[in-house]
């Protein structure tokens, strides 16, 4: 019985899986070649491919560059004075609006930063927030 039981699992864990495993390999190497891989321990890699899973909103804050608004504005003042009230998912919701993805990508968050930007319109009334997710802008009328 155990030699059934074990040559079993193993057809179940290895065998049957070995050619789908190895066309995903094969895929997936061709994107992201190995050698770059190796330097990195699992848990680096996890994060260059996921992105970073905690976040320190205080720092994003401090991460930010302004465009035609100083950090004094009003405005300014009181989006951070919102975006600090939200729920933890809320500001994730957040960050996909304004990146694309709900995680901060895999370099350091410290080196993670983002634009408010003042349309200069004359009625801003007129216009939504929104976001340039290649270059990491928030549009945010005042």
């Amino acid at each position: 019985r155990k030699e059934f039981v074990d040559l079993y699992v193993n057809y179940v864990f290895n065998e049957s899986v070995q050619k789908p495993f190895e066309d995903f390999k094969k895929g997936f190497l061709r994107g992201c070649p190995a050698g770059s891989w190796t330097m990195l321990l699992p848990s680096e890699l996890q994060i260059v491919l996921q992105g970073h899973t905690k976040y320190d909103w205080k720092l994003l804050e401090k991460n930010v560059r302004y465009r035609w608004y100083g950090i004094l504005d009003q405005t300014i003042r009181n989006f951070w004075t919102v975006f600090h009230e939200l729920t933890e998912e809320k500001k994730k919701m957040f960050l996909a609006f304004l990146t694309g993805s709900d995680r901060i990508p895999g370099y350091r968050q410290e080196n993670f930063e983002f634009i408010i930007e003042d349309p200069k319109v004359k009625n801003p009334d007129e216009i939504y927030p929104s976001a340039n997710t290649c270059y990491h802008i928030l549009v945010l009328p005042r």
